[in-house]
């Protein structure tokens, strides 16, 4: 099986107060939501081998604040063509991904993460779904089962909605 995670970036300062969207700052609420998602997912046995992450601060800084829950942290590389892509460009990224990756984490923007999960999910627990269908809120985590296929071969709806969990719904700060 391979296990697809979207993680998208927790709350960020507003844009105004920044010359360059790239050097926006997480909230003290969003680095506290980062954090307590991490430790969701190594709660759920839910541990990638890989992280892939755009390089905007705020993305950087959502990763460091849920790589704490990992001991040791995942390797993580910080790819350029996560900041401002499609959910299509998202999706290429992953079909390059190396192969003995089994669990692979990225860690990107709206609507890219949301589009590219609708796009994947054949189907989920309606328990999910319904969680899923009403938003994809900052610091969201929609993890996607494939079956043992090679990340090349990923075509849309071939996935599974194993789970979708937001930082409210855990009662963490946003």
């Amino acid at each position: 099986m391979r296990r697809l995670i979207l993680f998208r970036h927790a709350k960020a300062e507003r844009p105004d107060h920044y010359d360059h969207d790239r050097e926006r700052d997480l909230t003290e609420g969003g680095i506290a939501a980062a954090r307590g998602m991490g430790e969701w997912l190594e709660g759920q046995g839910i541990v990638p081998d890989l992280v892939l992450c755009s390089p905007a601060l705020r993305t950087r800084q959502t990763w460091d604040a849920a790589a704490k829950a990992f001991e040791p942290a995942p390797e993580v590389l910080y790819e350029d063509g996560l900041y401002d892509a499609t959910a299509e460009e998202v999706l290429e990224v992953v079909r390059n991904s190396e192969g003995d990756v089994q669990t692979l984490l990225v860690v990107g923007h709206n609507p890219s993460m949301e589009s590219l999960a609708l796009m994947l999910a054949e189907s989920a627990e309606p328990e999910v779904a319904e969680r899923f269908e009403k938003k994809f809120p900052t610091g969201a985590i929609a993890v996607l089962d494939f079956e043992d296929m090679p990340w090349a071969a990923i075509e849309e709806k071939q996935a599974w909605l194993y789970t979708f969990e937001t930082p409210k719904h855990l009662g963490l700060n946003d």
